[in-house]
């Protein structure tokens, strides 16, 4: 008699049991299926290649995440970013993330980051960009300073791109964006198609910092998207290191090797 109750009582655990998985299983699905109509009616694709197979809080997808060309550059001393500014700029430090190249992947991302409003791209990008430069323990910075632009192109374009891109790097590095302190007074054409002179000459002097006692005593982290010829970093370089008791590095997001 015991023996036949406590099988009772075991069926009866069992069958306890199974709708609860059952009903759990239905939320799940019913979860999925929700999910999947809101990415019909809102497609959420990757920025590089288009394909949907990406989680909901990325906007690049693993694929080309590992299809981009990683320099390693922050963890080298005396890599070619830093060369480029050897006898023209005092730099502590200096790296680009990736290589830069025409039709590329990156050369997608940037243009979202840029031209389409896609900020959530360069959030990313500056998120990975971050990760380099903290696993290379070489750039003990206090703060980041996005190379600013001229007013009224920053209204027109809504951003700044590279502030989007210290607002990554400050996430994965806990330091301070230095907003509004290095200004561009001046005007510039693009510096596309322009040699190394032409392009020191176009930026000679578009710099100016409102104000130096916030970056005395700091070694800042200038920040830009890609990288050429340095010139428009170098003046805006020159600028900060008018300030006294100041280090500066450089990072950049890509370089582009094409003059």
């Amino acid at each position: 008699m015991l023996v036949a109750d406590s099988h009772q009582l075991q069926a009866n655990h069992t069958l306890a049991i199974f709708p609860a998985v059952d009903y759990l299983s239905v939320m799940i699905n019913t979860r999925k299926l929700f999910n999947d109509f809101i990415h019909l009616l809102y497609p959420h694709n990757c920025a590089g290649c288009g394909s949907d197979l990406l989680e909901n809080d990325q906007s690049i997808c693993i694929r080309c995440y590992t299809n981009l060309p990683e320099t390693n550059y922050a963890a080298l001393p005396g890599n070619p970013i830093e060369k480029i500014f050897y006898g023209r700029l005092d730099v502590e430090q200096a790296t680009a993330g990736y290589y830069f190249s025409k039709s590329s992947v990156l050369q997608r991302l940037i243009h979202q980051l840029k031209y389409n409003g896609n900020i959530e791209v360069g959030h990313q990008l500056g998120q990975w960009l971050g990760l380099q430069i903290q696993k290379s323990n070489r750039f003990a910075v206090d703060g980041l300073i996005p190379l600013p632009l001229y007013p009224s192109k920053e209204k027109k374009r809504g951003y700044n791109q590279a502030t989007v891109l210290c607002e990554g790097i400050a996430e994965i590095m806990n330091i301070p964006i230095l907003n509004n302190i290095v200004l561009r007074k001046r005007y510039t054409d693009t510096q596309t198609k322009k040699g190394r002179t032409e392009r020191l000459l176009n930026v000679d002097g578009s710099f100016e910092v409102g104000d130096a006692a916030a970056l005395q005593q700091k070694h800042v982290l200038l920040v830009d998207d890609v990288i050429t010829t340095g010139a428009t970093l170098e003046a805006c370089g020159l600028a900060i290191k008018e300030t006294d008791n100041l280090k500066l590095s450089i990072a950049t997001l890509a370089w582009s090797s094409d003059d």
